[in-house]
């Protein structure tokens, strides 16, 4: 404080650090208290996202906050603060919405499995980065909710990713409502596929995301693409989509490397090939 007092600025904290080690990237929210998207968190969370696309020392992706709230979504100041434009906002409000769902679709469309690391509240449209993410794991303190609707805005682009998460009527529930749910109400939703003790959240999800990254990326890149092509199919489509896509891996490296090493009864060495 003295320093700042004498006129010496404090540096600006990054709105997404990132770390890397053993094949993991830890992009981690840091934009105290809320982590709200704001237009400066999204881009920099995309701009990590895309720059990790072709990074080949990046097998499996952790995204987690530095604070007590996962994010609370969009920030709400923020939006506010354009409807004295001459559009009454519209164009702001079109280009954060814009922005987000380019956002959740790059992690739905990033090649490397992205793990959610969910401790204390993730609301609204960091509900919706959440149930984004291939896989979450949550402490036992989270809690989740769209709470859109209480305040005259219904978390509608948030409902994207929710029903694709949860059964029909999990997701209306939280979407009518905007109540909060804990960790365990989640867990039997679906949302989260583990929730553990606090203390525990960190050992658990590196232990996760240690166990896939010893896979072979190219299957893992595979697989996570097949996964969300044939959900959107109906059933003959995927059966015959995923058809392809199984003798296309079958003709790959590491296909040939791990069923030889299964029936020889010895560890795969990966070529990522």
């Amino acid at each position: 404080m003295a320093e700042a007092a004498a006129g010496i600025e404090e540096p600006v904290r990054a709105p997404v650090t990132a770390a890397s080690a053993g094949g993991i990237l830890t992009l981690t929210l840091s934009s105290p208290p809320a982590n709200a998207l704001s237009i400066a968190v999204m881009r920099a969370l995309k701009g990590a996202l895309d720059r990790a696309r072709d990074d080949a020392g990046v097998r499996v992706i952790v995204l987690r906050s530095s604070e007590k709230v996962f994010s609370a979504g969009h920030d709400l100041k923020e939006l506010t603060a354009h409807r004295g434009d001459a559009d009454r906002g519209r164009g702001f409000f079109e280009t954060t919405m814009q922005l987000c769902a380019e956002l959740m679709q790059a992690v739905v469309r990033h090649p490397k499995p992205v793990i959610a690391e969910v401790d204390g509240v993730a609301t609204a449209a960091g509900c919706q980065l959440v149930a984004s993410c291939d896989l979450a794991v949550a402490s036992e303190t989270a809690r989740f909710a769209t709470p859109g609707v209480n305040i005259g805005l219904f978390c509608s682009t948030p409902m994207v990713a929710l029903s694709r998460n949860v059964a029909r009527k999990h997701a209306m529930e939280m979407l009518l409502t905007g109540e909060m749910i804990d960790a365990e109400t989640a867990h039997g939703m679906g949302l989260v596929n583990r929730v553990v003790p606090r203390d525990a959240l960190n050992q658990t999800v590196a232990k996760l995301a240690q166990t896939i990254a010893s896979k072979s990326s190219l299957t893992v890149k595979i697989g996570k693409e097949a996964f969300y092509a044939q959900a959107e199919m109906g059933l003959s489509q995927a059966y015959d989509y995923a058809a392809r896509v199984m003798v296309e891996n079958m003709l790959a490296r590491d296909a040939e490397e791990g069923i030889g090493a299964f029936i020889e009864k010895r560890s795969p060495e990966w070529k990522d090939a």
